[in-house]
């Protein structure tokens, strides 16, 4: 006689296809996310030739402003000279890369362009075992390229993307809503990052996907 199946038999699949759901939203609203930031996104360089003719108050120190697009003005410096009127002496745009393998090698860790006077480029790449840290970010900046960071004088600006499930076609409305539910209850960027918690400034913005 044939037995009927466990209720708890069809837990496991049931488990495996609640976070396959998780990770698959998670995914897609983060390329979404992404697309949408680009497309509202300033180009840099012509913003930058802009606050060449016509700079805001320059206040002293450093500010280093996390950016997932590099190009584009990120949200929280706009959001900052909006608000606050100023432009720190030295502006650092950071971008932190995750590649598709385990370890990146030291000696390619991190890639720093000189913009232009007091504006400089900065790219760091990682593995998806290892975990990213500002304070080796920097200090790689320091003995290869010469460009020191005084740890009190530096101020890092982010990005609080406050996630808004809109009209747009990108996924069904409840997964719209599950990703903006899991990306307020995300690990902090400067939990992330290792970003010293008393030199953040995080400004925030809604992002329509």
């Amino acid at each position: 006689m044939r037995r009927s199946s466990s209720p708890a038999a069809g837990f496991p699949l049931a488990v495996g296809a609640g976070l396959y759901v998780l990770l698959v939203t998670w995914k897609r609203g983060r390329t979404l996310l992404m697309r949408r930031m680009s497309e509202q996104g300033i180009p840099l360089e012509p913003f930058l030739d802009a606050l060449a003719v016509s700079p805001p108050q320059v206040v002293p120190g450093t500010a280093i402003f996390m950016t997932s697009a590099p190009g584009k003005v990120p949200h929280a410096m706009l959001h900052n000279l909006k608000h606050n009127k100023v432009l720190h002496e030295r502006v650092v745009f950071l971008t932190v890369v995750t590649h598709d393998v385990p370890l990146v090698p030291v000696e390619d860790r991190v890639q720093l362009t000189r913009l232009r006077d007091g504006f400089w480029q900065a790219e760091a790449w990682y593995g998806f075992k290892e975990h990213p840290d500002i304070a080796e970010i920097l200090a790689t900046c320091k003995s290869r390229y010469q460009l020191a960071f005084d740890p009190m004088e530096t101020s890092y600006f982010l990005s609080r993307e406050t996630i808004v499930a809109g009209k747009r076609q990108g996924m069904a409305p409840w997964r719209d809503h599950l990703f903006a539910w899991m990306s307020r209850n995300a690990t902090r960027a400067t939990d992330f990052f290792n970003i010293p918690i008393n030199r953040v400034v995080e400004l925030g913005t809604h992002v329509d996907i």
